[in-house]
């Protein structure tokens, strides 16, 4: 059977579809089964290219196979051998038949190319570059050949090194939209955001319907902080591909950075559609509705987060203080504990939870809590604040004073420091002690003076105090 006029379109070129594809394969079976191989074998190396084109991987490798059966030295074979592994991912597989290929034909452009993708999912850079290389040696005006070197570089976050080659890929080809696309990126990951903007309005003018390129220029607007137009970008790029949840998402936020909660919410509930599974989709809207002031909401859009998300720490941290703020204290606790044991970095979760204990009375739960995060970072000025205030409140003045001397230690040029230290001394009858510790605060913070004669509204009949607070006036 001949197929010569069955695949030919008016320009007598070749033209193919899936259908026609599967038509072919199911005939090279047809020939295999009846012994008719080594006379169709140009059919069956044009399928095997098909395949590969298709990526008709289970019935490439049967076909190759049964060739490489008859024609072993066949360089192209284990070429196309090689791809159809590479493609399962099988890349130990893949790597010998590149060898293959090469020793049959030392002079394969293609197979150093594949051969090199093998060697970089194996993790093999340094054999991967010299394929490359020796590829280059070959054929030094293959664009492909340079643009494959930049992705190797890429992976390596080798941002500099990737854009030298991408740009050697341009040289040779100006056309070469994928090679301005990846430095487009890179310039994202050097920080080198104008650049970056510049190289994607480049690749867009040769592609205005990439809604990835559009999708790319709206994240480094939302990097420089420009939402509108990131917004315009991401319009664009649902324009083109309406479920692409990336853009929608991101849409999302860049309405809610203007306050547009409205339009916020909608970009969101779109993304959840697409992708109902996605738990930072409900958590960014639990976000909305807990700036809204509407809790319950909040709470149930994180609680769908972590349904989806059991280690989820800011979903847990975020619906602790919506707990909180609708009086459900022990749900609030409860979660901040659950947060406190899913990150190593807990130090904002000891003190959500230490600032709710001390706000519904248990002291010296708050105090415990607050220790926990000095351990993490003994100089948080706040977290020796609040424990000054709390042992003041149990009668703890030595503990009090102790806290008081660390924030004094972090901070001293805060006045409320000493005048917290100074009420202590008073009441310890440490009146000298208490009295410098006045006038530091009177000359840190002149507006302390108002708040201590509102504190000890007894000190106008005291001739010293008087005098003290006179100095010190304005």
């Amino acid at each position: 059977m001949s197929l010569s006029e069955d695949f030919l379109d008016d320009d007598n070129s070749m033209s193919y579809d899936e259908k026609e594809l599967q038509e072919k394969i199911r005939i090279c079976k047809e020939f295999i089964n009846n012994g008719q191989t080594i006379s169709n074998l140009e059919l069956l190396e044009d399928t095997i290219e098909m395949c590969v084109d298709f990526d008709y991987v289970e019935e490439g490798l049967f076909l190759v196979d049964e060739l490489l059966n008859i024609a072993p030295y066949n360089s192209e074979a284990w070429q196309f051998k090689g791809i159809l592994l590479n493609n399962m991912f099988l890349f130990e597989e893949a790597y010998p038949c590149f060898e293959k290929a090469i020793s049959l034909n030392p002079n394969d452009v293609e197979s150093f190319i594949n051969k090199s993708i093998s060697e970089d999912n194996l993790g093999l850079f340094d054999e991967a570059y010299k394929s490359l290389k020796r590829a280059s040696e070959l054929e030094p005006n293959n664009e492909e050949i340079f643009y494959n070197l930049g992705l190797l570089f890429e992976k390596k976050e080798n941002w500099d090194n990737a854009i030298e080659y991408f740009n050697k890929a341009l040289e040779i080809d100006p056309y070469y939209i994928e090679a301005l696309y990846e430095i487009g990126f890179c310039k994202e990951n050097l920080n080198q955001l104008e650049d970056a903007l510049e190289i994607y309005d480049r690749y867009l003018e040769l592609d205005p319907n990439s809604y990835t390129g559009w999708y790319n220029k709206g994240i480094v607007y939302l990097r420089l902080e420009n939402f509108a137009a990131a917004i315009n970008c991401f319009e664009l790029s649902v324009a083109l591909n309406d479920v692409f949840t990336s853009s929608w998402f991101n849409l999302g936020y860049a309405f809610s950075q203007l306050k547009k909660m409205k339009e916020a919410l909608e970009a969101y509930n779109k993304a959840l559609e697409i992708d109902p599974n996605d738990e930072t989709i409900y958590y960014n809207i639990g976000k909305i509705y807990e700036e809204e002031g509407a809790y319950q909401l909040a709470i149930k859009n994180y609680s769908e987060a972590i349904k989806l998300d059991a280690s989820y720490y800011e979903a847990f941290l975020a619906r602790g203080y919506c707990y909180d703020m609708v009086g459900k204290y022990k749900l609030a606790l409860k979660d901040f504990n659950i947060a406190i044991t899913l990150t190593s970095d807990s130090e904002e979760a000891w003190f959500a939870k230490a600032d709710l204990e001390y706000s519904i009375g248990k002291l010296q739960e708050s105090i415990q809590s607050y220790k926990e995060i000095v351990k993490i970072n003994p100089n948080n000025f706040d977290v020796w604040f609040r424990m000054a205030e709390a042992y003041t409140e149990m009668g703890l003045w030595l503990d009090a004073i102790e806290a008081y001397e660390n924030c004094i230690k972090i901070n001293p040029e805060n006045a409320n420091c000493f005048y917290g230290r100074a009420k202590i001394h008073f009441l310890l009858n440490r009146t000298s002690d208490a009295i410098n510790d006045l006038k530091k605060a009177f000359l840190l913070d002149p507006q302390i003076r108002n708040k201590f004669i509102q504190d000890y509204p007894e000190v106008k009949s005291s001739k010293l105090f008087v005098k003290l607070i006179d100095e010190n006036k304005n």
